[in-house]
């Protein structure tokens, strides 16, 4: 059984946000699986990651000090991501490169902000292994 069922980001507009992680997270084999008013649901075989939009009506934020990894099935993968993520209008938090702050050797990582705030990272070789 994993320990997180799924992870959620809040978002003020659902179809762009959908838009820029559909661009992003098809190179790494992830894609929407399911999508309504106001949600967009991510995920390989089962649905792991959505987009909302604030269920109090608030504006959504970003977390200080939270993010989201996405598991990339090798190191061009996160290269492809980052990139495509740059070409989609997100803020480079850090190009692709092996991360030493890891506790295991060989990590391979990029980090991007999205368009609404949003820290992500993709990552090749982390704690999913």
């Amino acid at each position: 059984m994993t320990t997180i069922d799924h992870l959620s980001l809040g978002v003020a507009d659902v179809p762009a946000a959908r838009a820029f992680y559909d661009r992003v997270l098809e190179t790494l084999g992830i894609r929407c699986l399911a999508s309504g008013d106001g949600f967009a649901a991510f995920g390989r075989d089962r649905i792991a990651f959505l987009l909302l939009t604030p269920f109090d009506g608030g504006p959504a934020s970003a977390g200080n000090g939270a993010h989201v990894a996405f598991a990339a099935p090798d190191r061009e993968a996160v290269a492809k991501a980052h990139a495509a993520g740059l070409d989609a209008g997100a803020i480079d938090e850090g190009a692709p490169s092996v991360r030493a702050a890891y506790p295991m050797p060989g990590v391979f990582a990029a980090y991007l902000r999205d368009p609404w705030g949003n820290k992500i990272e993709l990552v090749h070789g982390g704690f999913s292994v």
